[in-house]
């Protein structure tokens, strides 16, 4: 019986860890705010949020009704989520204090001008999220979840990349 909440229960100690690092967003978003710097795109911010929550209830939901067990698909899919937790942790180190899951803009914002950030220009997004999101759904087995909330998902992103694009160019690549 227990070897069927498995899966369930890495996507539970996943989501622990994507609250960790949601910590360090806030405090960095309370400090930008404090110093005068701005916030983008709420509207997508929230779309792109609950997307995600809905992406980790649902997946392990699914993953529960079918009877998934860990398997060589579900290994597949921790390693691809292993990965992108690589991935965002490297980010965060890259960007300090300027990371946040918000789209924000210091007061006076520097381009950062980092060998990952020019080799892959949203590397937060197609080497974290995506790979990340693909991940649990493989390790869930989540055809269903991943067949409806991805597609929505990759609307809301693009629109987010769209608008990341838009202040690098207005504000934070002139500001050099």
């Amino acid at each position: 019986m227990f070897k069927n909440y498995v899966v369930p229960l890495l996507v539970v100690l996943i989501f622990v860890l994507r609250l960790y690092f949601l910590k360090i967003s806030i405090k960095n978003e309370k400090r930008i705010l404090k110093n005068g710097g701005k916030e983008f795109g709420v509207k997508n911010t929230k779309a792109i949020t609950i997307l995600h929550i809905l992406f980790y209830v649902f997946c392990p939901i699914e993953a529960i009704i079918r009877g998934v067990r860990l398997d060589s698909v579900g290994l597949v899919g921790i390693s691809m989520v292993i990965f992108s937790m690589i991935v965002l942790y490297t980010v965060i180190s890259i960007l300090g204090d300027i990371w946040t899951v918000k789209l924000m803009l210091l007061k006076n914002h520097k381009y950062v001008d980092h060998w990952l950030f020019r080799t892959f220009k949203h590397p937060n997004y197609f080497l974290n999220i995506m790979p990340e999101l693909c991940g649990i759904g493989l390790l869930c087995h989540a055809k269903l979840t991943s067949l409806v909330i991805l597609p929505l998902y990759a609307i809301v992103l693009y629109k987010r990349i769209s608008q990341e694009n838009m202040i690098l160019e207005k504000y934070i690549i002139p500001n050099r």
